[in-house]
C-alpha cells in the first residue's frame, strides 16, 4: 500500500512521519519503538483485529490514540501514533510503498 512519508523541519531538528494518504480519524499508522509497524483501519471489517478496533474506537467512543495507549500499557510494548509537529515546516513529502500488518489480535483481548 502507498503511504505519504513527510519530513518536517522543527525547532528540535528533522522529523519523518509516515502517514495515511486519507486523513481519517478511523485509520492510523501505529508505530512500535518509533518505527512504522501496523495499520489500523476501523472500517476494514475483513480483518479481525480491525473489527476489534472498530468496537474499541467507534462503539466505545474513544479516540484512536487513547485505545493505542491502553493497548501499549496492557501489553508492555512501546506503541504510538505520530502526528505532524505543531511548530514545523514541511520540508518534503514523497510517496512510499510499505506493507503494514494489522495489530496482533492477542493484544486486543
Amino acid at each position: 500500500m502507498t503511504y505519504k512519508l513527510t519530513t518536517y523541519k522543527t525547532l528540535t531538528g528533522k522529523q519523518e512521519i509516515l502517514e495515511t494518504r486519507s486523513k481519517k480519524s478511523t485509520e492510523a499508522i501505529v508505530y512500535k519503538d518509533d518505527e512504522p509497524a501496523f495499520l489500523v483501519d476501523c472500517f476494514d471489517l475483513k480483518t479481525e483485529s480491525n473489527v476489534q478496533m472498530n468496537y474499541l474506537v467507534l462503539c466505545q467512543q474513544k479516540s484512536m490514540k487513547t485505545v493505542i495507549n491502553e493497548i501499549s500499557k496492557k501489553n508492555n510494548v512501546n506503541l504510538s501514533i505520530k502526528e505532524a509537529p505543531v511548530l514545523s515546516i514541511v520540508k518534503s513529502s514523497v510517496e512510499k510503498e510499505v506493507e503494514l500488518p494489522p495489530l496482533p489480535l492477542e493484544w486486543l483481548d
